[in-house]
């Protein structure tokens, strides 16, 4: 990834993710599970359904400390089987 993170952010921040997947209760762990992976720490992710029900946004705030920490963590999300978007 090419992004300007370092440019845009003071590190360490706190910095919002915000994946949108399909409406399933694993979501929530499989996400915390990844961001436990890469930078452990207590998670308290916020859930909120779709008007249909068919997707779920999880958002949570990360505490990074490198503009490669946060592009990571987009790959990471990114790749989960339920995730559609990490934004």
């Amino acid at each position: 990834m090419n992004t300007k993170f370092d440019e845009l952010l003071d590190f360490p921040c706190r910095f919002p993710f915000k994946i949108l997947g399909l409406a399933d209760e694993r979501l929530p762990d499989l996400v915390v599970e990844v961001l436990q992976q890469h930078v452990p720490g207590d998670y308290s992710p916020q859930v909120r359904p779709s008007s249909k029900g068919t997707y779920h946004a999880v958002s949570v705030q990360v505490t990074v400390h490198s503009k490669e920490q946060v592009e990571l963590l987009y790959q990471k999300l990114g790749e989960l089987d339920l995730v559609k978007y990490v934004l």
